[in-house]
C-alpha cells in the first residue's frame, strides 16, 4: 500500500484522489451490502442450533416423547403445554408434521390438516436433515405478535426465520416439527452492530491511510519503515478490539447455552467446549461439591487439564480462604494439594459462589506454551467466566430440586403417584421393545386406621416412613420405590424374573414384620403388610391395567386375612393352596411365593 502510494505522488496528485475515491465507494458498498450477508448466515446457523434445543423441549415434555409422531395423538395436557411455549419463548408458531408433510398438531390450529408443497420436505426433510428458510412477511401474519414484538409495532414487515426439524428414531424419520421465530428485531440489532463495527474499521483504515498519505506529502525521504511500524501498531489495536469484541460475544453465546441446560452433565459440556475457545491458553477443570458437601467431585476438564475423582475442602487454599487464590503471583506461594505434583506454572484457584454459597471450584493452570504474563493478562476473562458458571450451576441444582419436589412425597421421600405413573410408561415401552421383565407390587398396611385411632397421627406418619425405608433399602438399580398415599405403596421391579419379583416381596413382608418402631416410651404394635403382584404382560400392557390387577391382588391378600402375598389372576388350585398355607403360623404371608415355586 506504501509503496502504491508513492508511485501515485510521483506521477500526479490526481491520482492519488482518484484512488481515494475508489476506497470511499468500495468501503461503502462494503458497509451497506457485506452486514446483511454475514448476519443471515450466523442467524441461520443459530437458529439450526436453537432448533435442537427446541425440539428437545418438545419431545422431553411430551408425555408420548417420539411415539407422538407415530400415534399422531396428543393428550389435552401435552397441546396445553405445547402451545403455552408460544408463550414463554422466541418461537411464535410451531407445527408437528407426519412422515408424508401433512400437519397432526399446531399452535396454530387453522394448520391442523395442511400438507407441506414442495419437494423440500420429501427430498430434505424426510431424509433427515434440517431446512431452514428466511423470508419478509406482514406482522399480521405473526400469530400473537405483541407478545413477540420488542418494539410493540403491529403493522408492517417483519423478517421470520421457519426451520424444519426431522424426528428421527433407530434412523426412520418419524415426522418433523416446523418452528417460526421472528428474527426481525435481533437481525436489526446484529447488522447495525456489524455495520458500526465495519464503520470504525474503514473510519480507521482511512484515517491510516490519510495519514500516511499526508505524512508522504510533507516529506518524501519518510522512512517506510517507520510507517510500517505505525501501521503494525494500528493493526495490533485494531486486533485487540477484535479479540474484545470476540470474548464479549463468546461470554454472551456461553450465557445464553449455560442458561439453556437441563442438567448438571450437559453444563460441563457446554462448559469444556466454550473454555476451549475463549481461553485457548488455559488448562482448566471444575470440581463441585457433593450432596454430602464433605467433598468435591471432579466434573469436566479441557484443553489438556486433567481433574481428580474426588478432593477435600481443605485441598485448596482458595476455597480455606474464600475467594480466589492465584499460584505465582506473590514471592512466596504453596501449591494447593489438588494441583500437585507441582510443575511450577503459574495458575489459579476460582471459588464457584451462587447465592452467597460455594458450590464449587474451577482451576486454570497456564499451558506449557504460556509466559507467566500471558497468563496473568487473562485473569479477568476467566473471572467473568467463572461467575458465569456459577449462576448456571445453581440454577440448574434449584431446577433439579424443584423437579425432586415435584415427584416426592414429601412424609416419606419416596416417589409420587404422578412418576410412578410416568415411568411404569416408560418402563413398559423398554419392556416391549427389549423383551425383558416387568412386576408391579403394590403394598398396604395392615389395620393402619388403628395405628391413628389409638396412638395418634405422629404414630401413623413413623409407621409410614418406616416402612418406605424398608422399601427403599430393597430396591436397586432402576427399581422404584413410590407412596400412591395414604398406607398405599407400590414397587416397580424392571428386569426382575417373577420368581425373584415373588421373592422380593416376601422379603420385603418379612422385613416389615421385623420392625418395631418405638413411640414414646413405648414400642407400637407389630406392622404387617399386604401384597398383590402383577407381571407384565401377563397381567396388561396399559399401566392401568398393572396397577389394577396389583390392587386386585391386595385385596384378595386382606380378604384372605392380611399379612401375605396374592399374584394377579393366580389358578384355583394355587390360591387353595395359598390360603391353607396362611393359615398355618410359621409359614404366614408366605402363600402366594410358595405356591408360586
Amino acid at each position: 500500500m506504501l509503496v502504491s502510494l508513492q508511485n501515485f505522488k510521483t506521477k500526479n496528485g490526481v491520482s492519488s484522489i482518484v484512488l481515494f475515491a475508489v476506497i470511499i465507494v468500495a468501503m461503502f458498498g462494503l458497509i451497506r451490502l457485506s452486514p446483511t450477508i454475514i448476519v443471515d448466515k450466523m442467524l441461520a446457523r443459530d437458529i439450526q442450533l436453537q432448533a435442537s434445543l427446541w425440539e428437545n423441549r418438545v419431545i422431553n415434555r411430551v408425555s408420548a416423547g417420539k411415539q407422538a409422531f407415530i400415534t399422531q395423538q396428543l393428550s389435552a395436557q401435552d397441546s396445553e403445554y405445547l402451545r403455552s411455549i408460544t408463550l414463554s419463548s422466541d418461537i411464535y408458531r410451531f407445527s408437528m408434521f407426519t412422515p408424508d408433510g401433512r400437519v397432526f398438531w399446531s399452535s396454530n390450529e387453522s394448520e391442523i390438516g395442511r400438507v407441506v408443497s414442495g419437494s423440500f420436505f420429501s427430498e430434505i426433510v424426510a431424509t433427515g436433515n434440517d431446512y431452514y428458510m428466511h423470508e419478509t412477511v406482514r406482522a399480521s401474519e405473526i400469530d400473537d405478535f405483541n407478545l413477540h414484538a420488542i418494539s410493540g409495532e403491529s403493522s408492517g414487515l417483519r423478517e421470520v426465520a421457519e426451520i424444519f426439524t426431522p424426528i428421527i428414531q433407530n434412523g426412520v424419520t418419524l415426522g418433523a416439527i416446523e418452528f417460526f421465530t421472528d428474527i426481525t428485531d435481533v437481525r436489526n440489532t446484529f447488522i447495525f452492530r456489524v455495520q458500526v463495527a465495519l464503520v470504525a474499521i474503514c473510519a480507521i483504515v482511512l484515517a491510516l491511510i490519510g495519514v500516511i498519505a499526508f505524512m508522504i506529502r510533507r516529506s518524501g525521504n519518510l522512512s517506510v519503515k517507520r510507517l510500517q511500524m505505525q501501521s503494525e501498531k494500528e493493526r495490533e489495536l485494531m486486533d485487540q478490539r477484535l479479540q474484545m469484541a470476540r470474548e464479549v460475544r463468546l461470554l454472551g453465546e456461553l450465557n445464553e447455552w449455560l442458561q439453556s441446560s437441563s442438567s448438571l452433565d450437559e453444563l460441563f459440556e457446554m462448559v469444556s467446549e466454550f473454555m476451549t475457545h475463549i481461553l485457548p491458553n488455559y488448562e482448566g477443570s471444575v470440581y463441585v461439591y457433593s450432596n454430602s458437601r464433605d467433598v468435591l467431585d471432579g466434573c469436566v476438564s479441557w484443553n489438556g487439564g486433567s481433574h481428580k475423582e474426588h478432593i477435600v475442602p481443605k485441598a485448596c487454599w482458595g476455597l480455606r480462604k474464600g475467594r480466589t487464590y492465584s499460584y505465582g503471583e506473590s514471592e512466596v506461594d504453596f501449591v494447593c494439594e489438588h494441583m500437585k505434583p507441582a510443575d511450577k506454572r503459574a495458575y489459579i484457584c476460582f471459588p464457584i459462589l451462587a447465592h452467597g454459597e460455594t458450590v464449587g471450584l474451577m482451576t486454570l493452570r497456564a499451558a506449557s506454551n504460556t509466559t507467566k504474563e500471558e497468563f496473568q493478562a487473562g485473569k479477568k476473562l476467566s473471572q467473568m467466566c467463572a461467575e458465569q458458571i456459577s449462576m448456571a450451576i445453581a440454577n440448574v441444582r434449584m431446577r433439579d430440586q424443584l423437579q425432586d419436589q415435584s415427584v416426592r412425597d414429601p412424609l416419606t421421600g419416596l416417589f409420587n403417584r404422578r412418576h410412578l405413573t410416568e415411568s411404569l410408561r416408560q418402563m413398559i415401552t423398554r419392556s416391549h421393545k427389549d423383551g425383558t421383565a416387568l412386576n408391579l407390587v403394590s403394598v398396604d398396611v395392615d389395620h393402619f386406621k388403628k395405628f391413628n385411632d389409638n396412638h395418634g397421627h405422629d404414630a401413623g406418619d413413623m409407621v409410614l416412613r418406616a416402612v418406605g425405608a424398608a422399601m427403599v433399602q430393597l430396591c436397586d438399580g432402576d427399581e422404584l420405590a413410590c407412596r400412591l398415599g395414604g398406607e398405599e405403596f407400590m414397587l416397580l421391579l424392571p428386569e426382575v424374573s417373577k420368581e425373584d419379583a415373588l421373592a422380593r416381596a416376601e422379603r420385603l413382608r418379612q422385613v416389615v414384620e421385623d420392625i418395631r418402631v418405638r413411640y414414646g416410651e413405648k414400642n407400637l404394635p407389630r406392622i404387617t403388610i399386604s401384597i398383590g403382584v402383577s407381571h407384565y404382560p401377563d397381567h396388561g400392557t396399559m399401566p392401568q391395567d398393572l396397577m389394577r390387577a396389583a390392587d386386585d391382588a391386595l385385596y384378595e391378600a386382606k380378604a384372605r386375612g392380611r399379612n401375605q402375598i396374592v399374584v394377579a389372576n393366580m389358578g384355583i388350585e394355587a390360591e387353595c393352596s395359598s390360603t391353607k398355607q396362611s393359615k398355618e403360623p410359621k409359614n404366614n404371608g408366605r402363600a402366594s411365593n410358595l405356591a408360586a415355586e
